[in-house]
């Protein structure tokens, strides 16, 4: 089994828009539809995708408890790059990019919060001294 796509969550999407427009490049993320003002979404080089959108039950959107997304990089300069695109669109630190070696010793990740305070991870895996 593998994901083929997953929903973000916002309540202003032309403020996500513009904050995944500048994350998402940074790691071959691509926009793929714009259905604006209801969802956009993005397509990434393993052709899973990622819709930024309201709720569809009509409710405000909310950050959900223990769910994060973690988007695979290409090496750590990409998890840098993302890393910074997120903070410089107005995004939160939740962890800076390096080594995680409790999730293994190859784990390169960074994490941060959108917008509207979905929290989501930049990975890769790397051997630790090529990080």
């Amino acid at each position: 089994m593998s994901i083929d796509y997953i929903m973000i969550g916002t309540n202003d999407l032309a403020r996500a828009k513009a904050f995944y427009d500048t994350v998402f490049p940074a790691f071959g993320g691509v926009m793929e539809v714009d259905y604006s003002p209801h969802a956009v979404c993005y397509r990434f080089r393993n052709d899973t995708r990622a819709w930024v959108g309201g709720a569809n039950n009509q409710q405000p959107a909310t950050p959900a408890n223990g769910s994060m997304p973690g988007f695979r990089c290409a090496d750590p300069g990409e998890v840098d790059a993302a890393y910074a695109a997120a903070l410089a669109g107005g995004g939160s630190d939740e962890g800076a990019p390096g080594p995680r070696p409790m999730y293994g010793p190859d784990f390169y990740g960074a994490y941060v919060r959108d917008l509207d305070g979905n929290k989501m991870s930049f990975i890769c895996t790397v051997a630790i001294d090529q990080a």
